[in-house]
């Protein structure tokens, strides 16, 4: 799974590479030619989006002694996103001096209250976003957890059946040991009772052929 993750920040980095020299150039131009450029740097930004949903999915199946390393880097990944997203955003309305004054000539002052009223939307817009990242973040991290508790739970449950059924097991083995000790105790007993008998009954026939024989004398 790392080696995955690793693949997709080698993407990453050629991608952002890309975008980052690209928007500095986006101000530079006009007409088709800027507009062309946009939307190359747009697709190209949602293809780093869904590289970083990729390598989110990939850490989530690294092993967790090192997903804590992995995680750090990712979220260092969600930082250059967004700081690319936002210099792109400011790049899209700005001009360099040259192309400015070829556009607006003496409207450039008037365009540049509308440019800081659009930069300050942008910044809002940024925020809510940055909170929406969050809350879904905080979202997923709650499911992880609510997953290994369900998890240990069940791992619980298990060892607490296989305790649940060795007691069982030992419950009869000891049934079982009681009943074989009660049935050798009353061999015992018979025997001896036997044996008693049997001492009686010689006794008996000595003392018989003992009288027996004096009388005859």
């Amino acid at each position: 799974m790392s080696s995955d993750f690793e693949a997709y920040e080698q993407d990453f980095g050629t991608i952002t590479a890309e975008v980052t020299n690209k928007i500095g150039r986006i101000p530079k131009l006009s007409g088709e030619e800027k507009t062309q450029l946009v939307l190359n740097v747009d697709k190209q930004l949602e293809e780093v989006r869904e590289l970083l949903e990729q390598m989110d999915l990939e850490a989530r199946e690294i092993p967790i002694q090192s997903r804590a390393m992995y995680n750090s880097r990712l979220k260092s990944y969600k930082q250059e996103i967004e700081k690319l997203e936002k210099d792109f955003k400011r790049s899209r309305i700005a001009y360099s001096d040259e192309v400015r004054n070829d556009l607006l000539g003496d409207d450039a002052s008037s365009s540049e209250n509308q440019r800081a009223h659009l930069l300050d939307n942008t910044e809002k817009l940024e925020r809510s976003s940055r909170r929406l990242e969050a809350g879904y973040q905080i979202a997923v991290e709650t499911e992880q957890v609510g997953q290994e508790i369900l998890s240990n739970l069940n791992s619980d449950r298990e060892k607490i059946q296989r305790a649940r059924e060795r007691l069982r097991e030992t419950d009869a083995n000891l049934g079982k040991s009681s009943r074989i000790l009660t049935g050798m105790l009353r061999r015992i007993i018979q025997n001896r009772v036997l044996v008693f008998i049997l001492a009686a009954i010689i006794l008996l026939t000595i003392i018989l052929a003992i009288y027996f024989n004096v009388r005859g004398h």
